[in-house]
């Protein structure tokens, strides 16, 4: 319709918040809109001010719609108590059947209109179907069960589109998180309220305890614990001091803090997450890309079959015509894909939004659904299984070295050095004091002289090389090497003193991640550019049996072509930024601790906000349950409309009955598809208010009232 219009450089529609975006020269952009209102919809373009008027503007036309189909339903009922109690004359049939026009003018004159437009343009759409069915029956003499069967339909369906809004809203509520105001230091030393929107990047902000941090930024000053479940899932609190970062929507819950803003309000991590998560619902689940196809042949099969009944019953089952017209209009009722359409878009987005209040954001359907077909996953040792920083594991003076004087002298060698080894041990021991004639020596450590002692803080080599490596010493050293230990040793030039182990220890939730991933039947392997020994020493900490080490990123690469030779599907997490190609090169990949990252959530498939590994390990299970309950819905939608169906064509099934399966249908797997956001509340404030549609109506993939134009995009 709108694809093969000259210009038109691309289509961007998303179901769950019913907008289209359309990229296209300015000529195009005319001819495309022109399409879609022959097509029987209004577009209407999607502003900033738009959004900030939904919610007065939702709220004026749901109390109007409501009131409306109220009025419906007790005119209905009015048309049934008139032909059931009313005597059966010519004036009363007229009363009776201008009482039922009125009430299905009321429930549905809005689907009359997308109906009428949609079989003037060639296509069968929902609307279409209800439309023929309507008039149908009203036409045949069966005018209460028409004026009835509208109603109910229209009440059906707004309550499907409430059930609807939940899943689209359910992370567009983040966006109340974040203030809309910030207390701003200004240029004369004053601190002044301010517009979130108007606070420019580079500029002061202080959060006090119990606020909302306004927008992304440094800690300069001050120390406090922040909430950041909205953020990163995390339930645990975490300390903030000068130099940490802040992400706007999160909870200051002690100590003021000032921070200096690094993102623009529109460009925060908050927002970047959803609209991360609004892009990812416009795109197509392979299941959701099934049902499409499906209905696109389902529905004008049904019309076929309608008509088939229409015309052979009489024949077949010695059915009066007015009998078999009925039958046919009661099928076509009961036939309309409404429960079908609808199941996959929402149990899809509900999937997306349960997964983002975890700290887990999916770029796409596709990846939630297909990070259940994982069988293996390539791990990056560094940042993703152990912490990323050199801790100091173990210390000992040596040869009987007096402890207190090795340990301060160690400590002060370090504090001058650079090394990230180095600064573990100056951390840790923290105990510095003056050195003189200081000299870095590269590649093997440093050296200087304290307390008028010339001192070596050296690796293995130097002192190896110096001659001073005894054979209980080297012992002691193959141990730690073995164990994937960084060594350092103290000497004076005639014997070593101390040495110094340093390691990248593991974090505390990599074993139960791993324990997990076996347990869902995914075959972990862990690569890094470290040495194999280093990687096997980690490797068996974290319980991964397979290792692979000394890999440069295009090893790492090619490592993940071999997985997924051996083993399928494979998975690849990594920072999103050294180990880009072996992301792209997986079939899904995770970005690590990417909170903030503007790289990592560009690199990978799946983003996790914090840099806890238990998340992949949710996210297929996640995928998992989606997939289930896809199929659940499939099976349910099309399982009861086949038993009414057979009831339709042999029984006596009634245009009530009808319009009870096709909704009751509906509302079961819309209610099923919401259960993916149970045990997924919003961290960090119960209620959250979710940022209200601009439209409400049903989401029927195929039927919608409006197609939202969202700003166009033709390079604004």
């Amino acid at each position: 319709m709108v694809e093969p219009i000259a210009g038109i450089q691309g289509l961007h529609f998303q179901l769950p918040s019913r907008t289209l975006r359309i990229d296209a020269s300015d000529d195009a952009l005319k001819k495309a809109l022109d399409a879609i209102r022959k097509a029987g919809f209004e577009p209407e373009p999607v502003t900033g001010k738009a959004s900030t008027d939904a919610h007065a503007d939702q709220l004026e036309h749901g109390f109007s719609g409501y009131v409306r189909l109220v009025a419906a339903l007790v005119i209905a009922v009015a048309a049934e108590a008139v032909s059931y109690f009313a005597p059966d004359t010519r004036e009363w049939t007229a009363i009776g059947m201008a009482i039922a026009a009125v009430a299905i003018y009321l429930a549905g004159w809005e689907t009359y209109a997308k109906g009428l437009k949609a079989i003037f343009s060639g296509r069968l759409t929902i609307s279409a179907l209800m439309s023929v069915a309507v008039t149908g029956a009203f036409l045949i003499g069966q005018w209460p069960e028409a004026a009835m069967v509208m109603a109910l339909y229209a009440i059906a369906e707004l309550i499907e589109a409430k059930a609807v809004d939940r899943a689209r809203n359910a992370i567009a509520g983040l966006l109340q998180l974040a203030p809309e105001e910030a207390l701003m230091l200004t240029t004369d030393g004053t601190w002044v309220v301010t517009p979130s929107a108007d606070v420019a990047i580079g500029a002061t902000v202080r959060v006090k305890p119990g606020e909302r941090v306004p927008l992304d930024g440094v800690v300069s000053k001050g120390n406090g614990a922040i909430d950041q479940a909205p953020i990163t899932g995390e339930s645990i609190p975490v300390d903030k001091a000068p130099g940490d970062q802040v992400f706007a929507g999160t909870i200051n819950q002690t100590g003021e803090l000032e921070f200096r803003v690094t993102a623009a309000a529109s460009n925060t991590t908050l927002a970047r997450i959803i609209e991360a998560v609004e892009q990812a619902q416009g795109t197509r689940a392979p299941t959701q890309r099934f049902v499409d196809k499906f209905s696109a042949v389902y529905t004008p099969a049904i019309f076929v079959i309608a008509m088939l009944v229409a015309l052979t019953t009489p024949f077949l089952l010695n059915l009066t015509w007015l009998e078999a017209i009925y039958k046919a209009l009661v099928l076509l009722v009961i036939a309309c894909p409404c429960a079908l359409v609808i199941s996959t878009p929402v149990t899809v987005v509900s999937g997306l939004s349960a997964a983002a209040r975890r700290g887990i954001l999916i770029k796409g359907g596709v990846y939630l659904e297909d990070a259940r077909l994982l069988k293996a996953i390539a791990l990056d040792k560094t940042g993703t299984i152990t912490e990323g920083k050199p801790k100091l594991v173990e210390w000992k003076p040596w040869d009987g070295a007096d402890e207190a004087m090795t340990r301060h002298a160690a400590a002060s060698l370090a504090a001058r050095s650079d090394h990230p080894v180095s600064k573990a041990i100056a951390v840790d021991l923290a105990d510095a004091a003056e050195v003189q004639d200081f000299e870095a020596l590269p590649g093997r450590g440093v050296q200087g002289t304290i307390n008028g002692r010339s001192l070596l803080l050296s690796n293995h080599r130097a002192v190896h090389e110096a001659g001073i490596c005894s054979a209980a010493l080297e012992a002691e050293l193959s141990r730690h090497e073995q164990l994937g230990r960084t060594l350092t040793l103290l000497s004076d030039g005639k014997r070593v003193l101390a040495l110094f182990a340093v390691a990248d220890t593991i974090k505390e939730t990599s074993k139960q991640a791993i324990f997990d991933l076996r347990a869902l039947g995914v075959t972990p392997v862990m690569l890094t550019g470290d040495n194999t020994a280093t990687a096997k020493a980690v490797a068996e900490q974290a319980g991964i049996g397979d290792a692979r080490g000394d890999l440069l990123p295009e090893a790492k690469l090619q490592v993940v072509k071999e997985l997924q030779q051996q083993y399928g599907a494979t998975g690849m997490t990594g920072d999103g930024i050294n180990d880009a190609p072996a992301l792209a090169q997986s079939d899904i990949g995770f970005a690590m601790g990417a909170a903030g990252t503007d790289t990592a959530m560009e690199a990978a498939d799946v983003v996790i906000m914090n840099d806890d590994l238990q998340r992949v390990a949710e996210t297929v299970r996640l995928s998992k349950r989606t997939h289930a309950i896809l199929w659940q819905n499939i099976s349910l939608a099309l399982g009861i409309k086949s038993v009414f169906l057979v009831m339709a064509v042999f029984g006596t099934a009634t245009m009530w009955m009808a319009v009870f399966a096709d909704m009751g249908a509906s509302l079961l797997v819309v209610g099923n598809g919401l259960r993916l956001l149970s045990g997924a509340r919003m961290p960090g404030r119960a209620g959250a208010p979710a940022m209200p549609a601009k439209k409400q109506g049903h989401a029927h993939a195929q039927d919608h009232a409006h197609a939202h134009t969202h700003g166009h995009s033709h390079k604004h």
